[in-house]
C-alpha cells in the first residue's frame, strides 16, 4: 500500500465533506434563520453529536484499532471474523440501551443541557421531539466508525473518509426539498440527521463483505479480546473527553468577554478546521492502522520509519499552511465573512483570533501523528496524562493571556497547550526508545525554510498591489483570493523542487 497516494485520497475526500458542511450551513442558515426553530435542532443535534466524538470517532477507534490489527496479523482469518462479530455485537447492545434510554428521557436531557428552554413551552417541546428523532445517530454512527476501523485496517481508507459526505447531502437534501412536508419544518433536519447516519452504515457493508469481515454481531461475555477493548476505552473516553471540557471552558470564559467574542473564535475555527481536518485527521486515519500492524509484526525500525515519514510530511505541508493563514487573515476573513450584519470590526476580531489559532496549527496536527505512536502499542495512558497536563496549562494560560488579549488570549492558550502536548508526546517517545528521528533532519528543515519565506514574500508582495478586500461583491473577493492562494502554492513548491524535493522522495508503503 502507497501510503502517500492513500494519504491524498483521504484528504481530498475529506476536503469535499469539509466544503459541503459549509454549503450544508449556509442552505440551513438560509431556509430556517436564527431562532426558535434553529436552536431547538443545535440543541438536540449537540447532545448526540458530542456522544459521538467521544466514543465513536474517538474513543473506539483508539482502543479498537490496535487491538484489530494484532488480531489480523497474528491470529488468522476466522479468529478476526469471530473477534469483530464479539465486538459489534456488544457495542450494538450497549449503544441499543443508551438510545432507548436518551429517546425516553428527553425532556430531562433537554432540562439539563438547555435550561432556559423550559421557560417556552413551546421551544422545549420541540426540542423533546427533535432529541428523540436524532438520538438513533449515536447508534448509527457508532456501528459506522466500527466499519470504517476495519476498512481502515485492511487498508480501504477512501470509503471511510467518504461517508461523511452522506449527512451533509442527506441534510443539504431535506433542507431543500423535503421541509414542505414536516410540520414543523425544523423537523425536516432531525429526520436529516437519523437517515444520514443510516446512509453512512449501509455504505460501508458492502465493502467489508468484499474484504470477507461483515459479520453478524453476537454475545459473548467472556471473551478476552472485548475485555482487552473495554480496558483501553475507559482511558480513551477521558482522554477524548478532556479535550472536549476544554473547549467547553475556553467558551465559558468567552462568554465573560464583550458581545462577539464567541462567535470570533468560532468563526476562526471555522477557517481553522480545514487544514486540522484535511491534513491533521487524514494523517491520523492512515498512521494508526499502519503502526498498528507494523507493532503487531514487530518490526520496531518500520516502525520508527512510519512515525519519521508522517512527522516530515506533516512539517512539509502544515508549516506553510500555519504561515499562510497568519499572512493571509484579513483575505480569508473579510472575503468569506464580512457580509452583511458582519462588521468590518467583527472581521478584525475574527483575524486576531485566526492569528492566534494559526501559532498552534503545527502542534494541533503533530498531536495527530504522536499520539498514534502511542494508541498503536495499546498505550492509551501515556496520551491522557499529558492531556490532563495540557488542560491545566491551556486554563493557566487563558487567566494569563485573557486580560491584555481578550478572545485572542484565549485562542492562543489553546495554541501554546497544543505545542506544548506536542513537544510532551515526542518527548515521551524519545525517553521510552519508541522513536529516534532518521538522519537529515537538519538539511530538511533549512529546506523548508527556504521555501516557506520565499512563500511568505510573495504572499505580502502581492498584498500590497491588491486592492481593499472588502471591495467587490463576494464573488470578486474569492477570485482574488484564490489567484493569491494559488500563487503562493506556485511559490512554496516551485521553489521545493528547485532544492530537490519530489513526490516520490515522500512515497513510503506500508503493510
Amino acid at each position: 500500500m502507497n501510503l502517500l497516494k492513500s494519504l491524498a485520497a483521504v484528504s481530498s475526500l475529506t476536503m469535499v465533506s469539509r466544503v459541503l458542511g459549509f454549503v450544508r450551513d449556509t442552505i440551513i442558515a438560509r431556509t430556517f434563520g436564527a431562532g426558535v426553530a434553529s436552536d431547538a435542532f443545535v440543541v438536540a443535534f449537540k447532545l448526540p453529536n458530542l456522544l459521538r466524538r467521544i466514543f465513536a470517532e474517538g474513543a473506539f477507534s483508539q482502543a479498537f484499532v490496535p487491538i484489530l490489527a494484532e488480531y489480523k496479523m497474528q491470529q488468522g482469518e476466522e479468529a478476526t471474523r469471530t473477534f469483530i462479530a464479539y465486538v459489534c455485537g456488544l457495542l450494538t447492545l450497549v449503544l441499543a440501551l443508551v438510545t432507548a434510554l436518551g429517546v425516553l428521557a428527553a425532556p430531562w436531557i433537554v432540562w439539563a443541557t438547555a435550561p432556559g428552554f423550559a421557560d417556552e413551552a413551546q421551544r422545549f417541546e420541540l426540542t423533546v421531539d427533535l432529541l428523540r428523532v436524532t438520538f438513533p445517530y449515536i447508534l448509527l454512527i457508532s456501528l459506522s466508525s466500527l466499519a470504517g476501523a476495519i476498512l481502515n485496517t485492511w487498508n480501504r481508507f477512501s470509503v471511510p473518509a467518504f461517508v461523511p459526505t452522506l449527512l451533509n447531502v442527506s441534510m443539504i437534501v431535506f433542507a431543500l426539498f423535503l421541509t414542505p412536508y414536516f410540520d414543523p419544518p425544523i423537523m425536516a433536519l432531525g429526520w436529516a440527521v437519523l437517515v444520514g447516519g443510516l446512509a453512512q452504515l449501509l455504505w460501508q457493508l458492502p465493502h467489508l463483505k468484499k474484504i470477507g469481515m461483515l459479520v453478524l454481531p453476537r454475545l459473548n461475555f467472556g471473551d478476552m479480546g472485548v475485555w482487552r477493548v473495554l480496558k483501553q476505552m475507559g482511558p480513551a473516553i477521558f482522554g477524548v473527553s478532556v479535550s472536549q471540557i476544554s473547549l467547553i471552558i475556553n467558551t465559558i470564559f468567552a462568554s465573560f468577554l464583550v458581545a462577539g467574542s464567541v462567535s470570533w473564535m468560532y468563526y476562526a475555527d471555522r477557517l481553522m478546521e480545514l487544514p486540522s481536518g484535511v491534513l491533521g485527521v487524514a494523517l491520523g486515519t492512515i498512521l494508526l492502522p499502519a503502526l498498528s500492524k507494523t507493532y503487531a509484526s514487530r518490526d520496531r525500525e518500520e516502525y520508527r520509519r512510519l512515525l519519521d515519514w508522517g512527522l516530515r510530511l506533516c512539517f512539509l505541508l502544515v508549516l506553510p499552511s500555519a504561515l499562510a493563514l497568519a499572512v493571509l487573515a484579513e483575505a480569508l476573513t473579510v472575503s468569506l465573512f464580512q457580509y452583511g450584519k458582519f462588521t468590518a470590526t467583527d472581521a478584525v476580531m475574527t483575524q486576531q483570533a485566526l492569528i492566534a489559532y494559526s501559532i498552534g496549527l503545527l502542534g494541533i496536527i503533530l498531536v495527530k501523528i504522536l499520539a498514534p505512536g502511542f494508541y498503536a502499542q495499546q498505550n492509551i495512558k501515556t496520551p491522557v496524562k499529558i492531556a490532563v497536563v495540557t488542560l491545566v496549562f491551556t486554563q493557566l494560560m487563558n487567566l494569563v493571556l485573557i486580560g491584555p488579549l481578550a478572545h485572542a488570549g484565549l485562542a492562543l492558550a489553546i495554541s501554546l497547550a497544543a505545542c506544548l502536548n506536542a513537544g510532551l508526546l515526542y518527548w515521551q517517545l524519545r525517553r521510552a526508545d519508541i522513536f529516534q528521528p532518521l538522519p537529515g533532519w537538519g538539511v530538511f528543515l533549512f529546506k523548508l525554510a527556504v521555501a516557506v519565506v520565499v512563500m511568505v514574500a510573495v504572499l505580502l508582495g502581492l498584498l500590497q498591489i491588491m486592492p481593499a478586500w472588502a471591495e467587490g461583491e463576494m464573488f470578486v473577493r474569492l477570485l482574488r483570493l484564490g489567484a493569491l492562494v494559488a500563487a503562493g502554492l506556485v511559490a512554496y513548491f516551485g521553489m521545493l523542487l528547485l532544492l530537490g524535493f519530489r513526490p516520490r522522495d515522500f512515497a513510503r508503503r506500508a503493510l
